[in-house]
């Protein structure tokens, strides 16, 4: 007998995918999050998935925590507005998953605290020569 089970729908993803990346960028524990909402870290775990859909007030809720317009949790949403082909979907997803990793995390905060805007121009030389002797 086959498997029925149901797979997340790609807009559901998306915004659990830019809870994940926003609450990050705030250093906010899923479990922090879930408190303030007052649901448990593992509904939290399930909507950044997209296992669970979040619900409008709920989603109006953890906007307001997070500092974000609701608009916010659908930027670059797949068949949205400036969805583009298959491409520029993967490099969105790929932009966020970089974000919402540990590196990713601790480079950006870094480097949104060099105030000089050379600094700035220097550092992005140097890692696109790196990458380039890759």
């Amino acid at each position: 007998m086959p498997e029925n089970k149901k797979k997340p729908n790609p807009i559901d993803i998306h915004v659990g995918g830019r809870i994940r990346l926003r609450r990050n960028m705030l250093g906010l524990s899923q479990e922090k999050l879930g408190e303030s909402l007052g649901i448990t870290f593992q509904q939290i775990q399930k909507y950044e998935k997209g296992t669970n859909r979040v619900g409008a007030s709920r989603l109006q809720a953890i906007a307001s925590i997070l500092e974000v317009p609701v608009a916010f949790f659908f930027e670059d949403a797949p068949g949205g507005p400036g969805a583009g082909g298959l491409s520029e979907e993967s490099q969105t997803t790929y932009v966020v998953d970089f974000l919402s990793s540990t590196e990713g995390l601790r480079l950006n905060r870094a480097f949104v605290r060099i105030s000089d805007p050379k600094v700035r121009t220097k550092i992005i030389d140097l890692v696109r020569a790196l990458a380039d002797e890759e």
